[in-house]
């Protein structure tokens, strides 16, 4: 698992930094996650691949989570995508896009799929073989869903030494990665914890953003490797918060310790700050384990 911040600052664009978006890529396969304007931008300045995002989900529709979406989808036309594109979000996300397509005469030559969202409850949106990915829902000034993203865990891994020893033949090496244990010609049966070892611990990720402080999530993200919340006031601007449904950096740090996360991610910030360093100082006087997001930066979960 590897993140990517495209972008992870308040409100508007400036030059020196971006709205929200973010990549994640799980086993090589992206997840664009939220879509601020200057997404586009941003994937190119990290050198992400336009044609490896399949799907895209968008926590709620404020501007500075979405405006960069229709450029992207018209921009992939100009590329001559031709595989489908998915997009979670809230409900209205289709009538915004589609709007936009009809009255500028634009449209996709790739199919684009819409999956609305309304529940109020965690919910699993998309699966697929390596992959879950649940709804986390969030206390914002619009309906707003973070989003939980669970790695399955994956194959045993062959214990090449043990296999020669009871000369297994190849045929039945897979049937050893699925965990099943093995009949022998002589009549024994090798159990499978004998001829594999266990597969690598499966990853999860959690995004958080926006969101007052909330305790209802708790449940949903307990012991996630890695939890991104956002934190756009110091706790001297906790009345501000409070007024419009956003958090601060030890009200995230204190939702990560409560979690039992094992590192938090701050983002979100607002620009009234003259250092993003501040954010980190106050979390970690609640929770060590606290990185910073910023344009451009990855980190390897």
């Amino acid at each position: 698992m590897k993140l990517t911040i495209l972008g992870c600052y308040a409100a508007t664009p400036r030059t020196f930094t971006n709205p929200t978006s973010q990549i994640l890529d799980i086993k090589n396969r992206l997840f664009l996650i939220d879509c601020g304007e200057g997404t586009q931008v941003q994937l190119r300045k990290n050198k992400i691949k336009f044609s490896k995002i399949n799907h895209v989900f968008i926590s709620h529709l404020h501007g500075d989570h979405f405006f960069g979406l229709i450029g992207l989808i018209s921009t992939f036309s100009l590329l001559g995508r031709n595989t489908d594109l998915h997009i979670h979000g809230p409900k209205g996300i289709k009538e915004i896009i589609m709007l936009q397509l009809r009255l500028s005469n634009s449209w996709t030559n790739y199919d684009l799929f819409f999956h609305e969202l309304e529940s109020t409850e965690s919910q699993i949106i998309y699966e697929d073989d390596k992959v879950i990915v649940k709804t986390i829902p969030l206390k914002h000034r619009v309906y707003t869903n973070g989003f939980l993203f669970q790695e399955k865990i994956g194959e045993r891994k062959l214990n090449i030494e043990a296999v020669q020893g009871f000369k297994i033949d190849s045929c039945y090496f897979q049937n050893i990665r699925n965990g099943k244990d093995i009949l022998l010609d002589s009549g024994q049966i090798v159990e499978n914890h004998k001829l594999s070892f266990d597969p690598v611990a499966a990853k999860s990720y959690a995004f958080c953003s926006d969101t007052s402080y909330n305790e209802s999530i708790i449940k949903i993200i307990e012991n996630v490797d890695v939890l991104y919340h956002e934190s756009t006031f110091l706790q001297s601007e906790e009345s501000l918060a409070s007024k419009t449904l956003h958090s601060t950096a030890k009200e995230a740090a204190t939702i990560a310790l409560k979690a039992n996360v094992k590192q938090l991610i701050l983002g979100h910030y607002s620009t009234r700050y003259e250092s993003i360093d501040l954010f980190k100082e106050e979390a970690q006087t609640i929770f060590p384990n606290v990185l910073l997001a910023d344009d451009g930066k990855s980190f390897d979960l």
